[in-house]
């Protein structure tokens, strides 16, 4: 029983793995949900065959059985925790795509245009919109440092360098820094432009990122904003 459950747990978190790669491939993002769907459905399974293994084994002093048994356990349920993670997400975040740091005058893309001609996601921002980023993140701000523009866009531009975004143009002069990045496991494709803005003794920086497809980012452009202006704020 321990291999079995074991057996049944590798394939959910395969199944699972499979999810991003099938969906690189040109599977729908429908599709790539329903695998993860399904992985976590095997991974229930697996879960309890581990669960009645490792009573099983546990109860017989087979110690290498219980082993087994709970590793296959905790694999079975990370393959259902990944989706379920996910799901929540979804439910808990706003269903939108596009985040920035000024809701009044938000960065615009110049150089990455042409790469985003056929995205699914246009650029342009409705004030529905506006408002749902208020309620989902009204933790998102500009950040003022207290060092001239020149400097600080040399500081940005290290920070999104070490943030592993391909540099698609980086203008000191107009204070102006475009990029991608593209997450790991399903390949999606953000845009992100940071602006610099001279304030005072100091300098401005606003940062917009946006998916080019799918009608939610499950947090990922919030989250990618945040971590650069922590970053740039050390």
């Amino acid at each position: 029983m321990p291999l079995i459950a074991f057996s049944v747990a590798a394939i959910a978190i395969v199944v699972l793995g499979a999810a991003g790669p099938v969906y690189r491939l040109g599977a729908s993002l429908a599709t790539a949900y329903e695998i993860m769907r399904w992985a976590a459905y095997i991974g229930l399974a697996a879960s309890l065959i581990a669960a009645g293994s490792t009573v099983f084994s546990y109860r017989g002093r087979r110690w290498m059985g219980t082993l087994v048994s709970v590793l296959a356990l905790i694999v079975g349920l990370t393959a259902i925790a990944i989706p379920m993670s996910w799901q929540r997400r979804a439910q808990r975040l706003p269903s939108i795509h596009d985040i920035t740091t000024d809701l009044e005058n938000p960065p615009t893309f110049e150089a990455i245009l042409a790469k985003r001609v056929d995205a699914p996601n246009r650029l342009d921002r409705t004030p529905q919109l506006s408002l749902l980023q208020k309620e989902g993140y009204p933790d998102l701000a500009p950040v003022t440092l207290p060092t001239a523009p020149a400097t600080a866009f040399d500081r940005a531009l290290r920070v999104a360098q070490s943030r592993g975004w391909e540099i698609v143009t980086a203008d000191k002069s107009s204070g102006r820094i475009e990029a991608t990045d593209t997450t790991r496991w399903f390949g999606f494709t953000d845009d992100v432009v940071v602006r610099l803005t001279p304030w005072g003794a100091g300098t401005r920086v606003d940062i917009r990122s946006t998916a080019r497809a799918g009608a939610g980012d499950l947090g990922r452009n919030a989250g990618r904003i945040r971590e650069f202006l922590d970053d740039l704020s050390e």
